[in-house]
């Protein structure tokens, strides 16, 4: 993360939000690591869904998303406004 700009990584979780939403974390976890090659690697998937964690609470620090009553993930308007997601 680098003071309110989103990595490119940020920025795909922030574009399955916003194509999904609201989305579960379990859910951004798993579109996470369906959008990746799969890996012989057993720790892969897991690590992969790690990280989808840290990508929302990172998200959720700059304003990008904010977490529903339900406990889900939606997009704010500055987080659509940032990576040009319709309304």
């Amino acid at each position: 993360m680098s003071d309110g700009y989103p990595t490119a990584a940020q920025k795909e979780a922030l574009r399955l939000i916003c194509r999904h939403e609201p989305m579960p974390a379990h859910r951004l976890a798993d579109e996470l690591v369906a959008a990746r090659k799969p890996s012989t690697n057993p720790g892969y998937g897991p690590a992969i869904a790690r990280m989808a964690g840290t990508l929302a609470w990172r998200l959720q620090a700059q304003g990008f998303i904010a977490e529903t009553l339900a406990g889900d993930w939606a997009t704010t308007a500055e987080g659509r406004a940032l990576i040009a997601c319709p309304a």
